[in-house]
């Protein structure tokens, strides 16, 4: 077992507890995720579990999508963006940003409060 494989063993077992139909592989320092589960709740939840470590952000490369429909992005924030803008082009519609914000919550206390670096995450867009 490599190294981060063990230190984030907790987000690899919640993985397979959601039976994730991909890899879970340990290459270039980094800790890959990469595959499906049901529900975006269980993605969540592994995202979660990744998320109980600090160092996260500069170990772990995640790409877990749920089978049910249309999946959850990541966006990395850049200077001058807004929520507005980004929603403007992810979800089609700058008025969404607020669906943005509330994805946010755990990471985001104010919608006109965001910071170069922070990774957003963007949800689906509502048909």
């Amino acid at each position: 077992m490599g190294l981060l494989t063990g230190k984030y063993k907790y987000a690899v077992e919640t993985a397979k507890s959601f039976h994730l139909d991909g890899t879970t592989e340990e290459r270039d320092g980094k800790l890959f995720f990469k595959g499906t589960v049901r529900t975006q709740e269980e993605a969540n939840k592994i995202w979660d579990a990744i998320k109980t470590i600090p160092d996260w952000k500069t170990e772990v490369v995640a790409d877990i999508q749920a089978a049910g429909g249309a999946a959850e992005q990541s966006y990395t924030v850049k200077a001058g963006d807004t929520l507005s803008k980004i929603a403007k082009h992810f979800l089609g519609d700058a008025n969404s940003y607020p669906a943005i914000f509330e994805a946010n919550r755990d990471q985001l206390s104010d919608p006109d409060k965001i910071k170069p670096g922070q990774v957003l995450k963007i949800p689906a867009a509502r048909k």
